[in-house]
Formats: C-alpha cells, structure tokens, sequence
C-alpha cells in the first residue's frame, strides 16, 4: 500500500482533508499557496472562493462522522473545473490552469499505476 499524506484546507470555518500521494501533498500544498496569492489579481466576476492549505500530516483519524475525506485527484479535479470556468480578460490565467492540469496529469498518472498494481 502506498504511502499517503493529507493536506488540510480551511475556508472559513469549514476544514477539508485531502488525501493526496506522499509525493505529491508539498505540490498540492504549493500549488494552493500560489493560487491564494494570485486569486485576487484576478478580474473575473466570477471567481471561485478558495481554500488555504494551513497543515499536512502523515497520519489522519477523523473523529466526527459529519467529517469526510476527499481524494487529491476528487479536488485537483473540482479545482480545475472551477478554473477553468473563469471568463478572465486581464490576467493570464492560463499560467494557473496549466499549473493545476499538471498536477491533475500527474495525479492521473499515479491512480491508474495504483490500480494497475
């Protein structure tokens, strides 16, 4: 079995628990930093609100029932349609869908050679 990391999301007073590859939970920890410094540079009437990556940890035992966990390429994937959504004029935007899908190719990758095993 392989080794898996959780990245924990906070938005508001909601958490969300990603389950992510060891090695993949730094880029999606990276990748939500990054998202966060440029989302209000965005221009767009429509832009998603965004989570903060605000811990990781190697080992997650939930104790409410109302908590779930979500897979990394559940998010990555939710993420990118959110994204990709945005009717942005201004701002490149396509630097940051380029940066999600790359995660999301890898996190494809990864699941299928899981499965595969």
């Amino acid at each position: 079995m392989s080794m898996m990391r959780y990245v924990i999301l906070k938005q508001g007073q909601e958490l969300k628990f990603v389950e992510m590859p060891a090695d993949y939970a730094y880029q999606l920890s990276a990748l939500n930093l990054r998202l966060n410094k440029e989302i209000d540079k965005l221009t767009a009437e429509e832009v998603p609100a965004l989570p903060c990556a605000i811990a990781e940890c190697d080992r997650l035992d939930l104790l409410q029932e109302s908590l779930r966990i979500t897979s990394g390429l559940d998010y990555i994937n939710e993420l990118e349609a959110s994204f990709s959504s945005i009717r942005e004029e201004n701002y490149p935007l396509i630097s940051l869908l380029t940066e999600i899908r790359a995660l999301q190719a890898q996190l494809e990758q990864w699941y299928e050679e899981e499965g595969a095993n």
